[in-house]
């Protein structure tokens, strides 16, 4: 090839690459070839690229940032023409993972399946992480310091350092995220998407919709957290509403009555009396030689069952109220010194903007009077002590206010979810009367699975059918 042909060519490739958004003149989106983060079945043609979009679109100073996404192709020559678009949870999960696992599911057989990484997340750049945070904790853990304080000096550190790299922390939030969904399906031309999220996601695809709903076919939520839910005021109940739930399910169940009779009064009691207690492990960090004496409380032991599979409960709190903490502890302490366990910047900046900035004190207060044994606990590991550290403005009120709609929208959860109660699909029904609601009475927070993968194929298929169970342990409704 000659050299005019090979400038021909890449003149060719770069105009393919940029595309100027609809409705706003002269902001260009380009999309960067890259090579695939996570690997995929070599089987499938894959598309791997970053979409390149402002940091910030307050501020007009020309900085941006890289997001990558998977493309992964359907083999069905009859494909249809609306691909299948996920975006992860949490905030701050890594979302590209799931494009290994769309192409050993039924779902990849009749449309594209589009991986979308969210800004400030794993695979993106920058990434919103550091160690400043995580430092802090264990320095908090060896010289039994309060655990307070001592997240306020590291997420001031966590700050200062991810600045000096340039970075615009409030740039990180639900309504820049939109934005950048909507531009990745300008970019690529998609005139009609479904939107597929879990948990956080699931009320960012409900704002992806709110801004235009001109693209979307239809909407697949996984134990969403809608937008406008006040999470930080609602988890401790959450929490408790679960456990009640459990509690119901082991005193109809067990025939060990003398270790699980009246276990709900056993806990709450258990928990109400051992308030601010100091509790002690001798614990040796991997790597070190010196035993130290390591200070928790009952903040930490209420993390554990937070934390513990629903099944699992049970049995541990039996094992708590006899004293036997060390196992779940250390485990704690294992996953405190040898892992990263601090939230990560994007999770900071989302969960300050999103939600700190307009939950209440006074009602989170009377959560703590209503559930004493809970009192001083941060279910959410953002709150607002970091948050006034953190100082990013809010999200925009209207993102944060319920909106009706008629597109269809398949809404799942489990009936044990310690963090978005299936109360929050009820919601989210109300507001969208062409949806349809799964409840698995035998799972809690995430559903996912072959079922709801089934589910999901049938929903797909003909959003408007009415779905079917046939299985006594979910509930269509």
């Amino acid at each position: 090839m000659n050299r005019s042909s090979m400038r021909a060519c890449l003149l060719v490739v770069l105009l393919l690459s940029i595309t100027y958004v609809k409705g706003q003149p002269g902001v260009v989106r380009t999309l960067e070839p890259c090579a695939c983060p996570v690997p995929i079945d070599s089987s499938f043609h894959t598309r791997c690229a970053y979409l390149i979009v402002p940091e910030n679109r307050k501020k007009n100073n020309g900085k941006t940032i890289k997001l990558p996404f998977i493309l992964v192709e359907s083999k069905n020559p009859n494909k249809k023409k609306d691909p299948l678009l996920f975006t992860g949870g949490g905030p701050g999960g890594s979302s590209l993972g799931w494009a290994r696992g769309a192409t050993q599911s039924p779902l990849i057989n009749d449309r594209n399946c589009i991986a979308f990484e969210q800004r400030g997340t794993y695979f993106a750049l920058p990434r919103l992480q550091g160690t400043e945070l995580d430092d802090a904790i264990r320095e908090s853990y060896r010289k039994n310091l309060n655990k307070d304080s001592m997240m306020v000096v590291g997420v001031k550190r966590y700050k200062k350092a991810l600045e000096a790299k340039g970075i615009d922390l409030s740039g990180y939030n639900t309504d820049e995220t939109v934005a950048d969904i909507h531009d990745l399906l300008a970019t690529l031309r998609v005139d009609s998407v479904n939107l597929q999220g879990i948990s956080y996601s699931g009320g960012l695809m409900l704002a992806v919709l709110q801004k235009d709903p001109s693209k979307v076919r239809s909407l697949i939520l996984d134990s969403p957290l809608p937008t406008f839910v006040p999470i930080d005021e609602d988890e401790p109940a959450n929490f408790n509403e679960s456990l009640n739930i459990l509690f119901g399910h082991v005193e109809k169940d067990s025939t060990n009555k003398a270790l699980y009779g009246n276990l709900k009064e056993k806990f709450q009691r258990y928990f109400s009396s051992i308030g601010a207690k100091a509790f002690y492990i001798p614990y040796v960090e991997k790597g070190t030689t010196d035993t130290l004496r390591i200070q928790y409380t009952r903040r930490d032991l209420l993390g554990v069952l937070v934390n513990t599979q629903m099944k699992h409960i049970p049995y541990t709190i039996t094992e708590m109220i006899k004293g036997n903490h060390y196992p779940y502890i250390k485990r704690v302490l294992d996953d405190i010194f040898e892992h990263s366990t601090a939230p990560s910047g994007m999770r900071i900046s989302v969960y300050c903007a999103d939600q700190t900035a307009y939950h209440s004190e006074k009602v989170l207060q009377q959560l703590y009077d209503t559930y004493p044994y809970l009192k001083g606990y941060h279910i959410n590991d953002v709150y607002k002590e970091l948050c006034d550290c953190w100082q990013v403005p809010p999200i925009k009120p209207e993102t944060k206010q319920p909106f009706y709609s008629n597109k269809p929208a398949l809404l799942a959860d489990g009936e044990l979810d310690n963090a978005c109660r299936p109360l929050y699909i009820d919601q989210i029904h109300h507001y969208m009367p062409n949806s349809q609601r799964l409840l698995f009475t035998n799972r809690a927070h995430g559903v996912g699975g072959e079922d709801m993968t089934r589910f999901t194929q049938l929903f797909l298929t003909n959003p408007y059918r009415k779905i079917e169970s046939g299985k006594k342990e979910i509930i269509t409704y």
